[in-house]
């Protein structure tokens, strides 16, 4: 199924001991750029995230966005320094030595000074975290996906469109060159009679001219280039995944074929439809840009 890479997902999980919320934004990008923001404590499963992200994603700009709170109230431990605090009181009695000064050393002034009390994180069980995490990633995941299916279907409805209307130009550019050669040879016919006035005029050598004038200006090879291109796209689009790169080449191989078309023009409505091949082009490159 064809894929856009615009796309958004989000889910959360509640427990009695955490709350986790994963949010994933994309847009486009040639390749796959993932941008993780979470919380530090969750950066050791960023290996983790970057791979389980890779069986959802091929390409595009992702952001995850993961907030985690914790309901556990003995998350944090409180830590007495024990050696510090000695070390404190043994400088305090040895100034109230040397300077004569009143021992006044209370433990509630003790107790203040830097470090001797902190509060010390408990070590996370990975595992735990992990398996609470898993969840609501891979929920967001395949509702991201969903989104990009729903959006990815728009655009390849909108490409076929597109390729229809390619078709039909390309096919008046084909009717429109046994015109041009007709024309080119009433018109060589009625400049050599002028000149020639009442003489009899060649036929083979009309003929030979306009052989090299049909030459000059054939476009088959292009035209049916180009068809096959455009039934190339519309086969890709049938494939499952992966179509993006396929498509933009396409593209350039039929943007190719639109440039050779109008420099072999020497005919207004050629030139024209040439132009308008290349703008339908332009148009389907830009859709392409869109597809993973």
């Amino acid at each position: 199924m064809i894929k856009s890479m615009t796309g958004f997902g989000r889910a959360e999980s509640v427990t009695s001991e955490r709350k986790i919320t994963v949010e994933l934004k994309s847009v486009n990008h040639r390749y796959l750029d993932l941008n993780i923001k979470m919380p530090k404590k969750l950066g050791l499963f960023e290996g983790a995230i970057r791979n389980l992200m890779k069986e959802y994603v091929q390409r595009g700009k992702v952001d995850v966005f993961i907030t985690y709170e914790d309901y556990v109230t003995n998350c944090a431990a409180l830590k007495y320094n024990r050696e510090l605090a000695k070390e404190y009181l043994s400088y305090l009695r040895e100034m109230s030595r040397e300077f004569g000064l009143e021992d006044d050393i209370r433990v509630s002034a003790l107790s203040r000074y830097p470090e001797i009390f902190t509060m010390e994180e408990q070590s996370l069980d990975e595992e735990q975290i992990w398996n609470a995490l898993e969840k609501p990633l891979r929920e967001a995941s395949e509702k991201f996906v969903k989104t990009r299916e729903a959006e990815g279907e728009n655009l390849k409805s909108d490409l076929l469109q597109k390729l229809e209307s390619l078709e039909k130009k390309v096919t008046l550019v084909q009717e429109r060159s046994p015109e041009i050669i007709q024309a080119y040879r009433e018109k060589l016919e009625e400049k050599v009679h002028d000149l020639l006035e009442d003489a009899q005029i060649d036929d083979g050598r009309i003929a030979a001219e306009v052989i090299l004038f049909a030459d000059k200006i054939c476009n088959d090879e292009e035209t049916v280039r180009l068809k096959s291109h455009i039934q190339g796209m519309a086969d890709i689009l049938k494939e499952q995944e992966g179509v993006g790169r396929k498509l933009d080449f396409m593209a350039q191989e039929m943007n190719r074929e639109a440039n050779t078309i109008l420099s072999k023009s020497n005919d207004l409505v050629v030139s024209n439809l040439a132009i308008d091949l290349k703008t339908e082009i332009e148009k389907i490159r830009e859709q392409i840009q869109n597809i993973e």
